[in-house]
């Protein structure tokens, strides 16, 4: 897409990054989609097939190397090119959240304590696109509600689904004590549960209403109960807690809902799966517009004024999910990890960052004649 890339000016942009061997390791899982042609090629024109070369080269080598042979990898497969913001987009810079896997303690069964449900995927719920949504859904929609006729319309938004309109049809998961930790387990997209006979299960993230998100920070925002800086996750939490009058309205003011999937944790080491269908590594996998940009192909990501380690963040990272709210070119949601701690590092991020794509060179004379 013309305009959106332009040669980084930086000849030594991958050098001045950490996380080398990390992303090597991530790109490395992604490879064998790369190289089966799993991953579209979004609007951008990051033609996933030119990755190739680079996904057998990793696939001959070990899964974890050192972080001078992973750079010396990314150097030798990639040229630089920085990112803009497309034209219609509100920032002239990139921009930066984070995202994390909560660890919450949940019920098979509903109890006095355990008494907000995590859902399944309904049967009526339907994906949609171009050639199949009906006439008058929103273009946007990428899920309908079908009915037994064939007909097809707009599925209930979060607030007729928590009045109950899925009360009764079996699809409870698990329950959590807290409807506030339900939303920030939808705004994940994933979670694991401990059971109090000490068995545990990994949810991810399976279907959505197709209603848009809206992220309830900037409500809180615009309404005045928060400043902008006050508006992170822990601020949310604050206030909802100050106020439980306001839980129920502020919560459906995003329509959006969603629907999980129940998956084994194989590897307590590792992050649940994303939408690349690998599971995802702690400050190497990043979360992008799924509609513009490409799994599977590596980013390095700078944000001068985020310190997550003391240091001002500079990662190499490979594009392995994407989520409702990270919406634009230069638009990346960084995963942190599983559990409190990376909760309470992916809650404060919201930060003007630089986003420098990894092409290789045929793909780079192409994006950048």
């Amino acid at each position: 897409m013309r305009g959106v890339f332009r040669t980084e000016p930086d000849a030594d942009a991958i050098k001045k990054v950490a996380g080398h061997a990390a992303a090597f390791s991530a790109f490395r899982a992604s490879a064998p989609a790369l190289l089966e042609g799993h991953y579209a090629t979004g609007r951008l024109g990051i033609d996933a097939a030119l990755y190739g070369d680079a996904a057998r080269d990793a696939l001959r080598r070990p899964d974890r190397i050192g972080e001078a042979e992973a750079l010396s990898f990314f150097e030798r497969h990639f040229r630089c090119l920085s990112v803009m913001p497309l034209e219609d987009e509100a920032r002239s810079t990139g921009f930066v959240t984070g995202y994390y896997e909560p660890e919450v303690a949940a019920s098979r069964v509903p109890t006095d304590s355990f008494r907000h449900p995590l859902y399944a995927r309904p049967t009526d719920l339907v994906a949609v696109d171009d050639v199949t949504r009906p006439a008058g859904l929103d273009k946007g929609f990428t899920f309908a509600r079908r009915f037994s006729c064939g007909l097809m319309t707009d599925y209930p938004d979060r607030a007729a689904i928590e009045a109950g309109f899925l009360k009764g049809r079996g699809l409870e998961i698990a329950y959590v004590r807290d409807e506030v930790e339900a939303f920030f387990i939808h705004v994940q997209g994933s979670a694991r549960l401990r059971f109090a006979d000490g068995t545990a299960t990994r949810i991810g993230y399976a279907a959505k209403t197709g209603h848009p998100f809206t992220a309830i920070g900037r409500v809180l925002v615009e309404t005045g109960a928060l400043t902008l800086a006050e508006a992170d996750m822990d601020g949310i939490r604050d206030y909802l807690a100050k106020h439980p009058d306001q839980v129920r309205p502020v919560l459906d003011r995003n329509r959006s809902f969603i629907f999980f999937a129940e998956r084994p944790i194989d590897d307590a080491e590792t992050g649940p799966v994303g939408a690349a269908t690998v599971p995802l590594t702690p400050l190497a996998s990043l979360a992008v517009d799924r509609e513009l940009a490409t799994f599977g192909v590596p980013y390095l990501v700078t944000a001068p004024e985020l310190h997550l380690d003391g240091a001002p963040f500079a990662r190499l990272m490979i594009a392995q999910d994407t989520g409702s709210a990270i919406v634009g070119a230069a638009r990346g949601d960084i995963f942190v990890g599983s559990g409190a701690a990376a909760g309470r590092g992916a809650g404060r991020i919201r930060h003007e960052a630089h986003l420098t794509l990894l092409a290789p060179p045929a793909l780079a004379a192409r994006l950048v004649p």
